[in-house]
């Protein structure tokens, strides 16, 4: 726990001068809450014994001191609220900033196993949860505390006993708190939960709303959706039966408080134990005593939400990254594309089976393999492990001889060029989706890489050419387009080593035979993996890879694989 909060505090280190100052504005406004009643007592005590010719310009002295400290309170409060929310938004956005950048970090083992609504739940409203708490919570308690414990000494002063009664209210109301409390941190926790829960069903469902419509099942999703926002309503009004319970016993504890406070007075003053104008000044004071325990009513459910928000938080920064740079790893500028796969296994997780069973391979650079098998042989995931998508269990992958988990992540990627069957195509115009393959190039390159992979001829025919906003993920092209798209990015980051993942299967023919020719045109001279659905696409490959759950059954030439009447003509019979 002690760790968690020198963390939490340690965001304050980049505004220590903003939050000294909001402090500092803290404690001058708390002050002058307190010395307020304190010129009412000496005007009702002293002031209006004297004859009028001698009060009325004390009183006027007095009045006007009054309004100048009342003006101050109010240039406090105005700076604690603007300056102090503004350095709780820039907290906000270290920590948005640094969450996002551990995002990228993380390995496709954690996105295979994590909603994208939970993450963005972390990356929102959990973080602006923890910067009211950090905005808030000092002030409130600096504040609270000059006014409990400034009015304390205060009313000492003028009359002990009463100050005792007064006091004596504390300690219940401190154990009736800190008893709620555990119970409203639980609770708040668990609305976290469900609040994840029902955003990731609202990604998900937003995410296939064509899937939705196209089967009619508006009506499921929304009873899926139903369930959980159901569920989410329970875990809140356990939350809000706590707070209700904290709010309504705390309001009727401080108004016992004015009750007791005026009971004894009156009591005291009838005995000549007590002047009317101290009980006016207690009673004004009752303020000061009542509004830091209100505050620190919203600073405990600011708590519960910022305190549960942050240990979400923490739950991700704390996920070491599986796959990242080894301390002696070397950069690699260019590489020539020798490819070895040495007794190579993996599965995806522990207690799994495995995928790929000890696969030894050598592909020499500029070689054309293609890799063929029913589904579920491990294809995709061979491929997924050249880009270090994920990390063999067990033997290495060499590139030119080195060991791909000896070589800086970011110069391996840049190395491989993959084009998938699901094409991603980011929220922008075509020029910054194709220029993604290289974000430094000019646009003349990109006009360069478009034509290579015949995609400039349908994007000049588009209303804005190659500033046309597509849609999100590209939903205003057809499959064919956006696939020459993502073949053009490849051709602009110029790997040595390509890998095409099943690129042509979802493709009609008149696409096919357009999206195969800016393919072979991109393999030319570069190592190339192909993922076939369609064998009739890889006759020409100089290599084949009949991959199975058993590993590697058969390789060789089209031909030389129909001659062994195996595996690989099953398959070509088949097709």
């Amino acid at each position: 726990m002690e760790h968690k909060w020198k963390r939490l505090l340690s965001y304050y280190g980049p505004y220590l001068g903003l939050f000294l100052s909001d402090m500092f504005f803290a404690i001058l406004g708390g002050a002058v809450t307190l010395a307020i009643p304190l010129i009412v007592r000496y005007i009702t005590y002293n002031v209006i014994q004297l004859p009028s010719a001698e009060a009325i310009p004390i009183i006027t002295r007095l009045g006007a001191a009054m309004l100048v400290m009342v003006a101050v309170e109010c240039f406090c409060n105005f700076y604690i609220g603007y300056y102090g929310h503004v350095m709780g938004a820039r907290i906000e956005h270290d920590m948005r900033a640094e969450i996002f950048g551990h995002y990228q970090k993380l390995s496709f083992t954690y996105y295979d196993n994590h909603q994208t609504g939970q993450m963005l739940s972390r990356i929102t409203a959990d973080l602006f949860d923890i910067s009211e708490l950090l905005h808030h919570g000092p002030e409130d308690v600096v504040i609270s505390l000059i006014k409990l414990v400034g009015s304390f000494v205060i009313l000492l002063q003028i009359n002990w006993k009463l100050t005792a009664v007064t006091y004596l209210f504390i300690p219940f109301i401190a154990a009736y708190a800190l008893y709620l409390n555990k119970k409203m941190k639980a609770a708040y926790k668990e609305n976290r939960r469900r609040m994840a829960d029902i955003n990731g069903q609202i990604e998900d469902s937003l995410s296939g709303i064509r899937v939705v419509k196209s089967f009619g099942n508006e009506h499921m999703e929304e009873e899926k959706f139903h369930v959980g926002n159901e569920r989410f309503v329970g875990a809140k009004k356990l939350s809000y039966k706590y707070m209700a319970l904290y709010n309504s016993g705390l309001g009727v504890m401080t108004t016992l408080v004015t009750i007791v406070v005026l009971l004894v007075g009156a009591g005291l003053i009838t005995a000549g134990l007590m002047a009317i104008a101290d009980l006016v000044t207690f009673l004004l004071y009752i303020n000061n005593f009542t509004d830091p325990i209100k505050k620190l009513i919203t600073l405990t459910e600011q708590f519960q939400n910022g305190f549960s928000g942050y240990e979400r938080f923490l739950e991700v920064m704390d996920i070491e990254p599986d796959i990242k740079d080894a301390p002696d790893a070397v950069s690699v500028d260019k590489a020539k594309g020798d490819i070895r796969f040495k007794n190579v296994s993996f599965k995806y997780e522990e207690g799994q089976d495995t995928v790929l069973s000890h696969i030894d391979l050598t592909v020499k650079a500029g070689d054309y393999l293609a890799i063929v098998g029913a589904s579920g042989g491990g294809k995709t995931t061979l491929c997924s492990l050249i880009p270090r998508f994920y990390d063999v269990d067990s033997g290495e992958i060499l590139l030119d001889g080195q060991d791909i988990r000896k070589i800086k992540l970011a110069d391996l990627r840049r190395q491989i060029g993959i084009v998938q069957q699901d094409v991603y195509l980011f929220t922008e115009n075509i020029m910054e989706n194709i220029r993604y393959g290289r974000p430094d190039a000019t646009d003349e390159e990109v006009i360069e890489a478009a034509k290579l992979a015949n995609a400039h001829e349908f994007i000049m025919r588009l209303p804005d050419g190659y500033h046309t906003d597509i849609g999100q993920r590209g939903v205003k092209l057809s499959g064919g387009q956006k696939q020459r798209l993502s073949i053009a990015r490849v051709f602009l980051k110029n790997p040595p080593i390509l890998i095409f993942d099943e690129a042509t299967s979802a493709l009609d023919n008149e696409s096919e035979r357009i999206v195969q020719q800016s393919l072979e045109k991109l393999a030319k001279g570069r190592t190339t993996f192909v993922i076939a659905h369609r064998l009739s696409t890889i006759r020409n490959a100089q290599k084949i890879l009949v991959l199975t759950s058993k590993g590697i059954e058969e390789q060789g030439t089209h031909e030389e694989l129909l001659a062994k009447n195996g595996v690989y003509t099953k398959l070509y019979e088949n097709r």
